[in-house]
């Protein structure tokens, strides 16, 4: 297993342990052991995201969406069915309750979820506010900063 060292992103950056934690998290966590169920990530915009899981065998009552400090949850929990109303002779189809978890990016929301096909699409949106986009600034001379004359003075006299 690999360790990371961050300590270089913390010399030259201010506020951003939070994403050196979520790195750390997502290299040590995930390490491809938890892959059921399937799930896709698709960008679908310039500002727009689609979370795509299998649940095929799972309604819609028995899927839980939610956020949750910053982090997409979803989870499913099959209703329990007694033995004695279905006899398996071979059961194939996994339809084991399951977690999983998006850390998602500053200022993005979950907009709308739907299933069709036995997916479930979560539709997302990042919205940057106003006070946070890019916005230019006037450069002014220095004879009108403010709208005030310039300190300096300008001589008149004759000489």
């Amino acid at each position: 297993m690999r360790n990371y060292d961050f300590t270089p992103l913390y010399r030259s950056t201010v506020g951003f342990d939070r994403l050196a934690s979520m790195l750390d998290v997502a290299l040590t966590a995930d390490n491809g052991t938890n892959t059921y169920p399937p799930y896709n990530i698709e960008k679908a915009g310039e500002n727009k995201y689609r979370i795509t899981v299998a649940v095929s065998g799972f309604s819609e009552n028995e899927l839980n969406v939610e956020m949750r400090e910053g982090q997409l949850a979803i989870s499913a929990k099959k209703e329990e069915i007694s033995n004695d109303q279905v006899t398996y002779l071979h059961r194939g189809i996994a339809q084991r309750a399951f977690e999983k978890r998006f850390q998602l990016a500053d200022h993005v929301r979950p907009i709308g979820a739907e299933t069709r096909d036995g997916l479930l699409h979560i539709d997302l949106l990042r919205e940057v506010p106003e006070a946070l986009k890019p916005r230019k600034i006037e450069i002014s001379n220095s004879a009108t900063i403010n709208g005030r004359a310039s300190r300096e003075k300008v001589s008149t006299k004759a000489n």
